[in-house]
């Protein structure tokens, strides 16, 4: 009879069976929930702010879009000023060569005029030299003339004195 307790203890209800199984998925299905809800939810605010996020981007994207052309407009109208301010440059440092060919042609005109200056410098020395010169005697002459009068002076007075007129 052992043989038919064990039989019969291993024998268990299928209706019993069927609600532990029921059980089972219930409290798994309530362990889903709460892991799958709030992810869900927690999904739909990232893809909300996500699509925030895309939107606010399209958007600058297109002011800037708006701002270059407005900018490449302007800067198209600025380089064609460029490229005629580099034409009017062009032509002055063509101009500036020109005058510096003639400057270089006048200052080789100017080496030989150079010897001859080296040669007035010590003729015009030698005249500064004879100006002191005469100078220095008219001084000389000055001094004599004074004494000369100091000389004659004296007896002149004396004697005209005597002089009736």
């Amino acid at each position: 009879m052992s043989h038919a307790n064990e039989v019969a203890d291993n024998t268990v209800d299928p209706n019993a069976e069927y609600a532990r199984l029921s059980e089972v998925f219930e409290s798994s299905a309530r362990r889903w929930e709460l892991i799958v809800y709030p992810s869900l939810f927690a999904f739909i605010i990232l893809a909300a702010y996500g699509f925030y996020l895309i939107y606010n981007l399209a958007k600058d994207v297109h002011y800037l879009a708006i701002s270059v052309d407005t900018n490449m407009t302007t800067l198209s109208g600025n380089m064609q000023n460029v490229s005629e301010n580099m034409g009017q440059l062009t032509a002055n440092v063509r101009a500036m060569t020109v005058t510096m060919d003639s400057i270089d042609n006048k200052v080789a005109t100017l080496e030989p005029m150079l010897a001859n200056l080296d040669s007035m410098d010590g003729a015009i020395q030698s005249m500064t030299h004879a100006t002191h010169t005469m100078g220095r005697a008219t001084q000389y002459m000055q001094a004599d003339m004074g004494r000369l009068s100091y000389s004659v002076g004296r007896p002149m007075s004396f004697m005209n004195a005597f002089m009736p007129w």
